[in-house]
Parts: C-alpha cells; sequence; structure tokens
C-alpha cells in the first residue's frame, strides 16, 4: 500500500534542489520599465505556434512589469555567463540599469533587450498568464529568435551554478 507523506516547504525545497535546470535571464522592456531577473523554471510548450513559459515569482512585485508590457525575452545561458546569471539573481544588489550593462543586449522584435551572445533567445509576447500559489507562469508566443553558438549550458543544480 502506498502511503502519503507530510511534504512541507523545506523538503520540497530540498528535494527540488537536485532538479538540474538551464538558467536563464528572463527581460522585458516597454511602458512599465526594464526588468530582467535570472530563471530556471522555464520550458517549451509547443512548436506549432512557437510558445514557451517561464515561471515567476509574484511576492516580487517588480515582477508584475512583464504583464504590464505584455512580451519578455527568454535568454539561455552558456557555461562563460555565470556572472551574468549572478547579477541578474538579485543577490547581488545591483540596480536594473547596471544588471543590463554586465552584457551586450539588442531588441529583435518585441522590444524586449535579447542577450547577444546567448545560447538561444526566445523574444516573446505574452498570449496568457497563470497564477498559482507563490508563482506566475507567462506562456510566451514567440515572435523572434536567435541560436548562438553550441557551447555547454550553464545549469543550476543543488542550490549552485554548475558546468556539465
Amino acid at each position: 500500500m502506498l502511503k502519503k507523506n507530510e511534504i512541507g516547504p523545506q523538503t520540497y525545497r530540498d528535494a527540488m534542489a537536485r532538479f538540474a535546470g538551464a538558467v536563464h535571464i528572463v527581460t522585458t522592456d516597454g511602458p512599465a520599465g526594464k526588468r530582467g531577473t535570472t530563471v530556471i523554471a522555464a520550458c517549451s510548450v509547443s512548436d506549432a505556434p512557437p510558445t514557451v513559459l517561464v515561471c515567476l515569482n509574484r511576492e516580487n512585485l517588480k515582477n508584475e512589469t512583464f504583464v504590464r508590457n505584455g512580451n519578455f525575452a527568454l535568454n539561455t545561458l552558456g557555461n562563460d555567463q555565470q556572472a551574468l546569471a549572478e547579477g541578474f539573481s538579485g543577490q547581488t544588489g545591483l540596480p536594473a540599469e547596471e544588471r543590463f550593462s554586465l552584457a551586450e543586449w539588442d531588441r529583435i522584435s518585441s522590444g524586449a533587450p535579447t542577450l547577444i551572445g546567448g545560447l538561444a533567445v526566445f523574444d516573446c509576447a505574452i498570449i496568457d498568464t497563470k497564477d498559482h500559489a507563490t508563482h506566475r507562469i507567462l506562456f510566451g508566443q514567440v515572435t523572434g529568435i536567435r541560436i548562438g553558438d553550441t557551447i555547454d549550458p550553464l545549469m543550476y543544480f543543488n542550490r549552485g551554478y554548475r558546468v556539465f
């Protein structure tokens, strides 16, 4: 017989620490302002139409900027971009403009900053959102893509950045 066990927040976080994920910087710009943050909670939803999703913490009110702008770019990082991931993580205390000064950016189609030198860039228009618990899921229809060099990705595993 299977038994359900109590799963508290710390146990869940400890288990998720063993969930390896690619590191991305999600960015936006528009009437609500410019914002960027480091995430690992992102994935493909569909290839027809091309759609990705990203999960952002709703408890950080600055993340509302993404919804108000109606766009985002999902910028996948390579193994040589750990300092960039750290700068956008919020743990360094860098203001937005200083974060963006850590790399070169341009724009493809939505108006969101897109990382020059990213492994892959998915420029998106937000087509739907869903709130669940502490997070908001943004669904983005991909309106522009840039494919970068083939290098190893930057990963996050066991509460630290890794290169595999």
